[in-house]
């Protein structure tokens, strides 16, 4: 089998079953994994996969961005701190960034076929479900508090960590502390609650 026809074979699999492991793959093709990664890195080029440590996921073709907005803050999202939600009808939605992607998870995880989100380090997506997070750390970013940063592993994270601070944590945990600081109101809320509780300060 060509090149080319292993990768059709991988992308027919990968929109059948969302996500698959290198070492599948190459069993199924009676392949070697050096041969997979060689197969699939002009698939991820073309961000028709998304390449991450435990194996490759499927990003659909057509998709509707709904905007770059963040759908919990309201700030504009389009930068490199952003998180993308895929959801299952194949929209889009846009957070400004890891902080305020994990909440928006937290509440419709269950229409969300994937979360993807970028190293910090080297600035490349990587799923968010398998990304490693460092909270209140000491480097001073444009995004919500507590600050939130993502990393590809968890030994990057803590060389992070050694030089700039926080608490690290899986993805599971990260949304449990902001979920934490979020009902200890030290936490950025959507935008509607925001006015809500602003005018009822207002009006006493």
């Amino acid at each position: 089998m060509l090149p080319r026809e292993r990768q059709q074979q991988i992308l027919i699999w990968m929109e059948e079953e969302g996500a698959l492991r290198v070492s599948e793959i190459s069993k199924r093709l009676t392949v070697s994994t050096a041969t997979v990664y060689s197969d699939i890195k002009p698939l991820v080029e073309q961000q028709l996969i998304l390449k991450s440590l435990n194996g490759i996921y499927y990003l659909p073709k057509k998709t509707h961005v709904s905007s770059y907005v963040c759908s919990y803050c309201n700030k504009q999202s389009n930068t490199r701190l952003s998180v993308q939600l895929i959801k299952l009808n194949q929209r889009i939605e846009h957070t400004c960034c890891a902080h305020c992607g994990l909440l928006r998870y937290q509440q419709i995880g269950k229409e969300v076929s994937q979360i993807i989100c970028y190293d910090f380090l080297k600035d490349t997506m990587i799923s968010a479900k398998i990304a490693t997070y460092v909270i209140n750390s000491d480097i001073h970013l444009n995004s919500c508090q507590p600050q939130v940063i993502t990393f590809e592993s968890v030994k990057k994270a803590k060389q992070f960590q050694s030089g700039f601070g926080g608490s690290i944590h899986n993805f599971e945990e990260a949304i449990q502390v902001m979920l934490e600081e979020k009902n200890g109101d030290r936490c950025c809320q959507p935008k509607r609650k925001r006015i809500e509780k602003n005018k009822r300060y207002l009006h006493g």
